[in-house]
């Protein structure tokens, strides 16, 4: 099973856009979709596969958020 986790954009150089899921950089190719610097994207085995809206981005940020505190706080 994957879980999609939204990662920001936060440069882009060609078909090369590094992306930061929580503070955590990496690069992702983003010759599939029209992503733009400031964008969420969801990557899947190196490639962005889907753009997704800022508002639903931050709110599947905050779910994974609340599991990870539940998670803690039940340790």
């Amino acid at each position: 099973m994957c879980l999609a986790v939204p990662a920001e954009v936060k440069s882009i150089e060609g078909h090369t856009a590094t992306v930061d899921y929580g503070g955590v950089s990496r690069t992702a190719n983003i010759s599939l979709v029209d992503a733009k610097i400031g964008d969420f994207v969801i990557v899947h085995a190196g490639y962005a596969i889907q753009v997704m809206d800022r508002e639903e981005a931050e709110k599947t940020l905050d779910l994974f958020r609340e599991l990870l505190e539940f998670e803690d706080s039940e340790a």
